[in-house]
């Protein structure tokens, strides 16, 4: 017979773990009422994680009582050093709760007692009774409750993956058992428990220790045994230290709990109470999965019939005369290289699935998909024009975008997941990719067609069914132009950028390499000798060890595992010793060497000799194009060795050139033209430097008095900083002035342009009245933290509301150049290609006698790709790579 199976479950661990594995997608999970739900949302992931593979007998969520334990009486410093539980958190305690009990669980709590011990009671009696039994929790300290038959499962990178600790398993990761767990706990101390240990005894000495000794008894047994060292010192001084952390550490398995395992029966998902929940949460994914349509929801029929192309039937597709959803299935995020899954071709009650993609190079599928008469619907236009253009066709009528409208809708909605995207929008007619497919090491597409085709042809529908829906909220939104005259076009010119590819010479990035490697070795020497020993430059407890104390440099900031190294600490540092200085060189090179001239030789074709980097259309808040597979836009040009990166980018024909122009000081303008300010805006007119002229203003000068290069430096500061809200202390620190200095430049600058200051102040109020912002082209950002009752997320929100529309707007001015430029090289039949977008700037390649026909075109294309009340300035550069680029 079956043992029983008992399931207990860290509730205060896991609502934390879930609630900051949540923490950086905090705006989208609010209700309608504004309540967080992040917590919540993640604590139903790991249930629905473990139910799936472990179907319990009886169950238990245990929370903790309170602060206040017998283990802070007798340890006043006992999680002493823990921060505040924030606001979003403690208001989703409650529901929570309510989540546990609609699940089927049981809670518990016991005053004066945490969790842990009333998970290590139960744990106790369930092994004495035979049950089987597994224990949940973000919390290692727990592991020392695994026996033969408890696994401890904690969680990792999120709630829904874990690592199961055995005996076994403690012995194989570890080298101790779950007991002997204690006493390493109690001679390493615990940061976030706040009890200290030994002092100098880390986690590798500590189990070494155990392992030599047996436990913590054993080493105060053998203690007179030990070489003479400041360990065996530590270790005798600190005796009490080690006992009282030992028992700290230790959880209790004989708690005075009241309640039985017969009490714990598993009673199972209680439908009515998680579908008021649902609702009242918002979390429709949940209610669509229990087959439940939330109010406004809309869904499709159940059975969606589709056939299978094969090229016995291929002709069928002949009767597809009109507006029809298409959509190829590429599993890997990188479609310029991965593999073909399957495809979906149909509309109404009419769809064609196979795994088969050569059908899609057949007349009949190809002219189909060449028709520019013929519109085709999809989900990710720029994927699949480059998918098929592999396959040697070419999309034309694209007509609506899911992904491309879902994100102009809300920029918040951008996930490549077709089902989860739909599942935002209220259709639940289709599964997510997650769900049919796996995640992680686990993800593949199902061998069974009936699955498989099934999704497709969900996908194919869902298409379809939400076109009508989200293009009428885009005409309402008045953002339709803004699709149809910029995002989708742009697609297109995106794809073609990212089909032609930049070419990159493989033998000077390894040439660059070699030099590095010397460079490296030289700062590594100068560092060790600095130092005066050899050390692991990259183990930042080693540096800290170096810096700290052997070198006595005053300490900056402390973290949970010793002093922290960081770029800020170190730059606070500068000065102070050589070492620094070097050290902060070495990181910069290293990166260079491992993430630039590494990572860069990896993707570099070699069928083209060219690097085909992918553009993310629907990822930033603001609009701005980002790049991937590699990162172009972020190649670095502050250190001389980063920027000698771009000679390898170079013309990928004899006798052609590479030629970029710039858009200068756009953000700047923009803010010009939608302040209205008469003094900003008179000085763009009449082709001031603006840093210089902002100057005059903030520092009071006299017409006969010469602006200094730092008061320029420090006036640009003040300019860009005003355009993201900075503050008067984040001011002071870019610049290095007092606070009070920073605030009266911030002060004189509202005076010089009072009508920034009165933009500010009603973009601000706008944002908190409709719960968004929008550019030049309407382009929207919601902003559910603009009324947050937390500071620093109110705070961030209006920072948000002054900046999107200018930045966002500026990525609007560029994406209306790119798609005017791409079309004049067309008409006036240009060999000159389009290469790289770099934030304001155009980069192209050419050949040397059509430069100076792109001297004159690209600036009169960008400077009047929009009309604001102030010129756009544009400056162009020409070279023989990327790095030797001039000025006219």
């Amino acid at each position: 017979m079956p043992k029983k199976q008992l399931l207990l479950i860290d509730g205060n661990s896991i609502v934390f773990r879930a609630f900051y594995a949540m923490h950086t997608q905090i705006d989208r999970f609010t209700n309608q009422d504004g309540l967080h739900t992040a917590a919540i949302y993640g604590f139903k992931l790991m249930l629905d994680h473990v139910l799936d593979k472990f179907h319990p007998d009886a169950a238990l969520v245990a929370f903790d009582a309170g602060k206040t334990t017998f283990r802070t009486k007798k340890y006043a410093d006992y999680k002493a050093e823990r921060a505040k539980t924030p606001e979003e958190l403690t208001e989703q305690l409650p529901y929570v709760r309510q989540l546990v009990k609609a699940s089927g669980l049981h809670s518990y709590e016991l005053k004066n007692y945490e969790a842990d011990d009333i998970i290590g009671t139960l744990a106790k009696r369930a092994d004495q009774a035979g049950y089987e039994t597994l224990i949940v929790s973000g919390d290692r300290d727990l592991t020392q409750l695994a026996t033969e038959t408890t696994t401890v499962a904690v969680t990792k990178k999120g709630v829904t993956q874990t690592e199961h600790f055995t005996p076994e398993y403690m012995m194989e990761k570890l080298g101790v058992t779950p007991t002997q767990f204690i006493d390493v706990k109690a001679l390493m101390g615990d940061s976030s428990d706040n009890y200290p240990g030994v002092t100098k005894i880390g986690e590798k000495t500590a189990i070494s220790l155990i392992q030599k000794y047996g436990s913590l008894d054993g080493i105060y047994e053998n203690i007179d045994e030990m070489k003479k060292s400041k360990r065996k010192e530590n270790l005798i001084n600190e005796e009490d230290i080690a006992r009282q952390c030992q028992d700290l550490a230790r959880i209790r398995r004989d708690a005075p709990i009241e309640v039985k395992l017969a009490d714990l029966t598993y009673q199972g998902p209680q439908q009515e109470e998680l579908v008021e929940l649902f609702e009242k949460l918002d979390f429709k994914s949940f209610l669509a999965k229990m087959n439940i349509t939330p109010q406004g929801g809309q869904k499709a029929a159940a059975d969606i019939k589709f056939t299978e192309l094969t090229e016995s039937n291929i002709g069928e597709l002949s009767k597809l005369k009109s507006r029809i959803s298409f959509f190829l299935e590429m599993p890997d995020a990188n479609y310029h290289v991965s593999p073909f899954a399957g495809f979906v071709i149909g509309n109404g009650d009419h769809w064609w699935v196979s795994r088969n993609v050569d059908l899609l190079t057949t007349p009949v599928i190809k002219d189909l998909l060449e028709n520019d008469q013929i519109q085709k619907d999809t989900f990710n236009a720029k994927a699949h024009y480059v998918g098929l253009h592999r396959l040697g066709i070419d999309l034309q009528g694209i007509g609506f975008d899911l992904l491309l409208v879902s994100y102009l809708l809300n920029t918040n909605d951008n996930s490549n997941d077709l089902g989860q995207l739909a599942h935002e929008h209220d259709y639940y007619g289709v599964q997510s990719d997650e769900e049919v497919y796996g995640k992680g090491k686990g993800r593949h597409i199902p061998d069974d067609d009936q699955v498989f085709f099934s999704h497709l042809a969900a996908k194919g529908r869902a298409i379809e069914e939400l076109n009508a829906k989200l293009s009428k909220k885009l005409h309402e939104n008045e953002q339709w132009a803004l699709y149809t005259d910029i995002e989708r076009p742009l697609s297109l010119v995106l794809a073609n950028m990212e089909i032609a590819g930049v070419h990159v010479d493989a033998t000077t990035l390894k040439n660059m390499g070699s030099k590095l490697k010397e460079r490296l070795a030289e700062l590594e020497q100068a560092i060790y000798d600095e130092a005066g020993e050899e050390f692991n430059i990259n183990s930042t407890k080693q540096l800290g060890t170096i810096l700290f104390e052997k070198l006595q440099l005053p300490v900056i900031k402390k973290t949970k595992t010793g002093y922290s190294t960081s770029v800020e600490v170190l730059e606070k540092l500068q000065g102070k010793a050589l070492i620094i200085d070097n050290i902060l060189v070495y990181r910069q090179i290293a990166k260079i060497q491992s993430t630039y001239i590494t990572g860069l030789l990896k993707v570099i074709h070699s069928s083209d000799q060219k690097i085909h980097t992918r553009y993310l259309q629907t990822l930033t808040q603001t609009g701005r194009l980002s790049s991937v597979d590699p990162n172009l836009q972020n190649i670095p040009v502050r250190l001389e060795e980063g920027r000698k990166i771009r000679k390898a980018f170079k013309p990928s024909h004899q006798g052609w050139k590479i030629f970029s122009s710039d858009y200068s000081q756009v953000e700047l303008r923009v803010l010009a033209h939608v302040t209205g300010d008469h003094a900003l805006q008179q000085d763009f007119i009449d082709g001031k430097d603006i840093h210089e002229s902002t100057a005059r203003r903030i520092f009071n000068l006299l017409p006969d008095e010469q602006v200094t290069p730092n008061m320029r430096r420090q006036a640009k500061a003040v300019n860009f900083g005003i355009v993201y809200g900075i503050s008067d202390y984040g001011l002071s620190q870019n610049i290095h002035v007092s606070r009070k200095q920073a605030h009266e430049f911030i002060q004189n600058y509202f005076k010089e342009f009072p009508g920034v200051k009165e933009y500010i102040e009603n973009i601000v109020k706008k944002a908190r009245q409709q719960g968004y912002v929008e550019t030049i082209t309407h382009r929207r950002r919601y902003l559910p933290e603009i009324n947050s009752k937390n500071f620093s997320r109110r705070s961030f929100a209006e920072r948000t509301a002054m900046n999107t529309p200018i930045q966002g707007s500026a990525a609007d001015i560029i994406k209306i150049a790119m798609i005017r430029m791409a079309d004049k090289l067309r008409d006036e039949g240009l060999h000159a290609k389009m290469l790289l977008q770099i934030h304001d700037e155009l980069i192209f390649e050419a050949p040397e006698e059509e430069i100076p026909r792109l001297k004159e075109l690209v600036p009169k294309v960008m400077d009047s790709a929009v009309k604001l009340d102030v010129p756009l300035k544009v400056e162009s550069k020409v070279g023989d790579t990327w790095y030797d680029l001039k000025k006219f």
